[in-house]
């Protein structure tokens, strides 16, 4: 067996009896989707007494299937010249405010034109390696279409002492939302469990108590619009979508997401005029600890140019 491949055993329950194999182990691991399991098992990588399987085959109470998932091989990012808008900059770490459009590393699909592409050639490959060969410096993201300030680890220290503040939540971290309808109470705080969406993997959802993960957002209301409002959300946490899901599950949708809201009526129009096409967020203020010198950091970015156009049509 190749070095880096992990197994895992699934064991078919009452529930999954003469399921064909792959709707059966989708099912048991909701972590890999139906296309990832037919295709490890047509490469006869999951196995039942030894014996390698069809993808169609019925399972029966009882049966135990071993899965070797294959360790992923990150492919190495390459440096490109990608206009950067450099907030701070020192020896050890740099601030960028990203641009919506601007995936933050390469992945399937977006293999260059992100800004692990654009800090390589700025920082002349000078990033910290802890990311691996495809996120060097990355500590942390915000989603393509969200604008706004992040923070890169140029060296593997600076990384670290990063790392660790994220796990603390000790980050300040404040979002500008544009949202459909107006929150009440006016000011308060979303606390949940954050996880994958039982209907549709590419999406996150609020679930139960203990499912997912810990997921905290403070808001506040900045300023009422014409069916809509500006609100600043304070990050306790930092989970995938988390402004986008919390405030859509207080009815208060982002303006323009994709994923979690509709167009409502008199906003089609608007949305289509303006050639607004991303969800009407901007992480508009990052502070931390230098984790080498033990200086307090704070920076702040102006709401762009799109969010703006947004809000002064809106203004009631």
């Amino acid at each position: 067996m190749g070095s880096g491949v992990s197994i895992i055993e699934a064991t078919i329950g009452e529930a999954q009896h003469g399921l064909r194999l792959d709707k059966a182990l989708a099912e048991l691991l909701p972590d890999l989707s139906r296309e990832r399991l037919k295709s490890l098992i047509v490469e006869g990588d999951v196995t039942t007494d030894g014996r390698t399987l069809n993808p169609s085959m019925k399972v029966a109470v009882g049966q135990l299937f071993a899965i070797s998932i294959p360790a992923p091989v990150e492919a190495e990012a390459i440096a490109q010249d990608i206009p950067l808008t450099i907030v701070h900059e020192d020896a050890d770490l740099i601030v960028v405010d990203k641009p919506a459009g601007l995936v933050v590393h390469p992945a399937a699909g977006n293999l260059d034109g992100t800004l692990v592409n654009a800090l390589l050639h700025h920082c002349r490959g000078e990033l910290s390696g802890i990311g691996g060969v495809a996120r060097p410096g990355i500590v942390h993201r915000i989603d393509k279409d969200t604008s706004g300030l992040l923070v890169i680890a140029k060296s593997d220290r600076a990384h670290e002492g990063l790392a660790q503040q994220f796990k603390a939540h000790s980050i300040d971290r404040l979002y500008a939302a544009i949202v459909y309808g107006l929150p009440q109470p006016s000011a308060g705080t979303v606390d949940t469990w954050i996880g994958r969406s039982d209907s549709d993997r590419k999406k996150m959802a609020v679930h139960r108590e203990g499912r997912g993960k810990h997921a905290v957002t403070h808001y506040r209301l900045i300023e009422r619009l014409a069916g809509a409002a500006l609100v600043e959300c304070k990050l306790e946490t930092g989970r995938t979508h988390q402004v986008r899901v919390h405030m859509a599950h207080l009815g208060h949708p982002l303006i323009g997401d994709p994923v979690y809201s509709r167009d409502r009526k008199g906003f089609k129009t608007i949305l289509e005029t303006l050639r607004f096409k991303r969800q009407a967020l901007h992480a508009k203020r990052l502070g931390f600890i230098h984790p080498l010198t033990g200086q307090k950091l704070s920076f702040d970015s102006a709401l762009p140019t799109d969010m703006q156009e947004l809000l002064s049509e809106l203004h009631v």
